[in-house]
């Protein structure tokens, strides 16, 4: 009984350091100069939540993506254009709680992998910044849709503007997944070796 107690007393001050640095990128991350003018830009502010999910789990990293999409609320909302409930609501699902949350889900994608760690761990970490990308295209569908250019189709605007910097960002934040869990294994801290 102890011994679980103290694992999760661990799983909870890592969470909270993997979190502390995963804001701290996003905020040096927002100093590169390209952000998009209505939000949104190239940042690995993700990998940490990522690399705690293949380290702790599903349910650590679903717990930290929460967390996380709490904290951007907090740090940099972007209300709707629209100024009703259910866009609010739509918003706060979409952009921040399931965009964030979904990254809890990396562990799973990976693990189907087997012998072939690495690259389970940058399929992992591909899919779910593809499933953040998918959030945020619907909220671009549904809720921005109205900074599109005049006789712009709202679905092409949205997939050409978040997919301009999320795509690419899934696609570094999968090599770079890949690169950190080869040069530190998440479960045991030590460099990957490969299996027999």
């Amino acid at each position: 009984m102890k011994q679980n107690r103290k694992q999760a007393l661990l799983s909870m001050v890592e969470g909270a350091i993997m979190l502390a640095l995963a804001y701290v990128l996003d905020v040096l991350c927002k100093l590169i100069p390209f952000e998009f003018p209505n939000g949104g830009g190239i940042s690995i502010a993700v990998l940490p939540l990522i690399y705690y999910t293949y380290r702790r789990g599903t349910a650590w990293g679903l717990g930290a993506g929460l967390v996380f999409s709490a904290i951007q609320i907090i740090s940099g909302w972007y209300a709707p254009p629209a100024g009703t409930w259910w866009s609010f609501v739509l918003c706060v699902l979409l952009d921040y709680i399931l965009a964030f949350t979904v990254l809890g889900l990396a562990d799973q994608f990976a693990k189907p992998f087997g012998k072939h760690r690495l690259v389970g761990f940058g399929v992992g970490a591909v899919v779910v910044c593809v499933l953040r990308f998918v959030c945020s295209f619907l909220s671009g569908v549904l809720l921005w849709g109205s900074y599109a250019p005049e006789g712009m189709n709202v679905w092409v605007y949205s997939l050409v503007y978040n997919g301009g910097y999320m795509l690419p960002n899934a696609v570094l934040v999968g090599v770079l997944s890949v690169l950190l869990c080869a040069a530190l294994d998440p479960k045991t801290l030590r460099p990957m070796k490969k299996k027999a």
